[in-house]
Formats: structure tokens, C-alpha cells, sequence
């Protein structure tokens, strides 16, 4: 806590000591009034002899724009299996409300499974999926807040305004132009993905086109639609410039579906949000305490900053390596190193972004690999990363029954040359804290969550264009 300390200098001449009484008094005001209105000191909280820094409210404001009409076309490209290779998965199936924007799976099952969340299978016959999803599939809630740049767990993509895309991206210049956001930018990535969308090359006309060139198989996804006409009439209300089949393309599909993931998951109405909004009583003590841990001793702050949570950062925090990985190229092992394949910078090794907290405890399991299903499980790991890797266990896993991944899910632990490049990359410091004082932070965490955003504005159609079964 910061205090001002004066001297007093007494003078014979009244005038000229009043005049510096007023000069100080004044130049106090101003810099009280400054602080007041800097969003850094929006609000403060105090314990005894703390006095912490905490972010302003989330509020609407804090969002990009978005269409309503191309937010309702984007709703029915959601739930839409049409837009994958084989039209048996939507974007919906890995990132469905019932299961907090996400599986609730550590890795789930993509192009080729049945089912939803904990009851999901590698399906049957030909089109089975053959692997598990490399990563863990993020939740959606305040995807369209203003100030994200970077999306994904390694970040390899990225706002960047000297790019003729604006983005950093994979497929570089076959990425569309005229995307309005990030979140359309991240949109089109899913469709052509073998493993989670698009299906295996042999399969379907999709695959086999992104085999040749990413935008090849987004031609194909595009053309379909084109073939709906109540597809073609919604986009034509919703977006000026398709005025006949021919003008809609991969950008009007992108942008609808960020419009819908914008509008449709913000969590404004958290008890933690009414707290910074002057609500003292919205928080419990328990989860007062949590939040004084929070931003104070246990050092949660240090990454997980702002209004959502995240400094978008990157950082490892050991966790242990399994399934099948997410290899760079001609890389012979199955592991995921995180952030050194886009940046190729050996210090990022094993590094992953800082996830938003908001609505973390719907969210579970957590980490990039879905490591922990338990708030607690992951809190304790960044207590001390290295004893918490040497003694996790599978157990710790939401992993569906996959007989033909099972065998290879966990072989990476065995190398031992693997487990000290991951104990060497760990950034965080060891904390000591208390049973107790976990439980305090689980409280917090728990009033970062607003249980009305979960259903979703626009909420789940009951039928889609292409008459094929919505997830459910």
C-alpha cells in the first residue's frame, strides 16, 4: 500500500505558505483523480495490511460487434454436421452447453465417433476414428473479447496487422481474407482437420482436397452450402454482398460462426463481477479469502491477469505427456512441445497459453491434455510441478474407452531423456500452501462462474438446414 508522507516548512511569509499548502493539496487531487480513472486501479481490495489491485467488471462493452442476423445463420453452422467431411460431427459435438463449451474430456474423440461428452465412443465400421484428439478441447465462454490476440494452446494464431490475412496462422497465405475477427480466423481450422472434422483423406471429397491445399477443402465445404437454399436465403439476409450462390465463400461461413460463438457464451453476471461492481456482499468469506490468495500470496496473478483471467502468455507448468502428441514435423516421438512448433524457439519448449478462469469449474479437466478432472488436482500441480509429475497418475483422466489408442496413450512417460527436458522447462516457483487454503482458492475460482451463461443466448435449434441430427 503506498503512503504519502508530508513535511511541514514553516514560513514567515502567510501568503506564500498557504499558496504551497494549496499548490500540494491540488497536485494530491489530481493524482488521486488520475489513479481513480486509470482501468489498472479500477478497483482495490483490502486485508489487514494488504491492499491488492483487481480488474474492472466485465461488462458488454468489452466485446467485439457482431451481426444478430449473421449470429443466427452462424447458430445453425454450429450445430450443423454438414460441415464436416463425412457429415457425422459438428462443431457443436466437442463444444456442446451441456458439457461447458467443451467434452468434458482429458482428450476427446473427433471425425468418427458417437455420442456426446463422457458417453463418447470411437463409433464402428469404416468411418471409426482411429485416434484420440491431441489436445484438450477448449471451452468458447468470452471468445469475442476485444482485446484476445492470440488463440490456441501452442498460440499459432495470432493477430498480425503486417500479415495480408491479419493473422499468423499455419496455412499462412491460403488463410481468407476478409475475416472479421480472430474468432473467424479460428473457426475455419476444425473443418479441415483429419482428426476432428474433415475425416481421412481416402474418406470424403473434404479430406482429400485439404490434402492438396488448406483452402481446397474449405471450396468444398463452401460449395455445399451453396447447394442448400435455405442456407443460401439465410446468408443473403444476413450478409449484403451475396446477391447469388457464387458469392458466398469460406469468409461469409467464418464470420457467421464467430458472430454466433461471440454473442452467444459471455459470462457478464458472475458473483465475482458483481463484487468489483460495489456488491460487497457477493462474495462469500470463503471465497474473499480465495480471492486475497488469489491475487496475493499464492501469485495466481502473475499469469492468470485481467479482466478474463489471462496475461495470453506462455509458460510451462510440467505436465505429464500422453496420447498421441501433437508432433512437429518429422518429430518420431509422441509428445507435445507446446509452443516452440510455431515460435521455434527452443526456450518455449513444453510451453502452452494461460487459460481464462472465467467459468473454470464447468469446464473441467484442465490443462492442455485435460491432465487433472479436478480443480484441486490442478491447483496442487502448481503448487510444486515437478513432485506433483512425478507422482500423477492416469486416474487423474476423463478418457473415453479407446482400445486401439490405449496402447500408446502413456509409452512417452517411459523415456526417461523426455521427463528431464520436461522437469528443466518448468517456469513456475513452488508454492506452500495450506489444505485450507486451497480450499479457499477453490472457492474463488468458483465465484468466477455465471451458471446463466452456460445455456447459451441463442441456445441449441432444433433443426438445422441440412436435415442431418443435432447434437444432443
Amino acid at each position: 500500500m503506498v503512503k504519502f508522507t508530508t513535511t511541514l516548512v514553516k514560513s514567515t511569509d502567510t501568503k506564500f505558505a498557504k499558496r504551497i499548502r494549496k499548490l500540494f493539496f491540488t497536485s494530491l487531487c489530481v493524482l488521486i483523480a488520475l489513479a481513480l480513472n486509470n482501468p489498472l486501479f479500477a478497483n482495490t481490495a483490502s486485508n489487514t495490511d494488504l491492499e491488492i489491485l483487481l480488474p474492472a467488471p466485465l461488462e458488454a462493452t468489452d466485446f467485439l460487434p457482431f451481426s444478430e442476423q449473421s449470429a443466427q445463420v452462424g447458430q445453425l453452422l454450429f450445430y450443423d454436421p454438414l460441415l464436416s467431411g463425412n457429415r457425422n460431427i459438428a462443431c457443436a459435438t466437442c463444444h456442446h452447453p451441456d458439457h461447458g463449451t467443451s467434452d468434458s474430456l482429458s482428450l476427446g474423440i473427433g471425425e468418427g465417433g458417437d455420442g456426446l461428452g463422457l458417453t463418447r465412443s470411437p463409433g464402428t465400421g469404416t468411418l471409426a476414428a482411429t485416434r484420440r484428439i491431441q489436445r484438450n478441447a477448449p471451452a468458447l465462454f468470452n471468445l469475442g473479447f476485444a482485446e484476445t490476440h492470440t488463440l490456441f494452446h501452442d498460440g499459432r494464431l495470432s493477430i498480425d496487422l503486417n500479415d495480408p490475412t491479419g493473422f499468423n496462422s499455419p496455412v499462412v497465405e491460403f488463410l481468407p481474407k476478409g475475416l472479421n475477427n480472430i474468432i473467424a480466423a479460428q473457426a475455419v481450422f476444425p473443418l479441415i482437420s483429419t482428426v476432428e472434422m474433415a475425416g481421412n483423406v481416402n474418406e470424403n471429397e473434404v479430406a482429400g482436397a485439404q490434402n492438396t491445399r488448406s483452402d481446397y477443402g474449405w471450396r468444398i465445404i463452401t460449395e455445399r452450402l451453396r447447394n442448400n437454399s435455405e442456407y443460401l436465403r439465410a446468408f443473403h439476409t444476413a450478409f449484403e454482398d451475396i446477391q447469388q450462390p457464387t458469392d458466398l465463400d469460406i469468409r461469409h461461413i467464418a464470420n457467421a460462426l464467430a458472430d454466433f460463438i461471440n454473442a452467444e457464451w459471455r459470462t457478464l453476471n458472475s458473483p465475482f463481477d458483481a463484487f468489483l461492481a460495489g456488491d460487497s456482499t457477493a462474495l462469500t468469506q470463503a471465497e474473499k479469502k480465495g480471492l486475497h490468495l488469489f491475487y496475493g500470496e499464492a501469485q495466481c496473478s502473475t499469469c492468470h491477469s485481467g479482466k478474463l483471467q489471462t496475461d495470453q502468455q506462455f509458460y510451462s507448468i510440467g505436465l505429464p505427456q500422453l496420447g498421441p502428441g501433437r508432433t512437429r514435423q518429422f518429430d518420431f516421438k509422441a509428445r507435445d512441445m507446446g509452443r516452440i512448433n510455431e515460435s521455434d524457439n527452443a526456450e518455449d519448449a513444453y510451453r502452452f497459453r494461460t487459460p481464462s478462469l472465467r467459468n473454470v469449474t464447468l469446464t473441467a479437466p484442465y490443462g492442455h491434455n485435460g491432465a487433472y478432472k479436478d480443480l484441486r488436482g490442478i491447483i496442487k500441480h502448481h503448487l510444486n510441478p515437478k513432485q506433483a509429475l512425478q507422482n500423477w497418475q492416469s486416474d487423474n483422466l476423463q478418457l473415453p474407452k479407446f482400445q486401439q489408442a490405449e496402447a500408446t496413450d502413456f509409452v512417452i512417460q517411459q523415456d526417461q531423456q523426455e521427463l528431464n527436458r520436461l522437469y528443466q522447462s518448468i517456469d513456475i516457483t513452488n508454492q506452500n500452501l495450506s489444505e485450507k487454503q486451497i480450499d479457499y482458492l477453490v472457492a474463488f475460482l468458483t465465484s468466477l462462474t455465471d451458471q446463466s451463461s452456460l445455456p447459451g443466448r441463442l441456445g441449441i435449434p432444433e433443426t438445422v438446414p441440412s436435415g442431418l441430427a443435432v447434437p444432443r
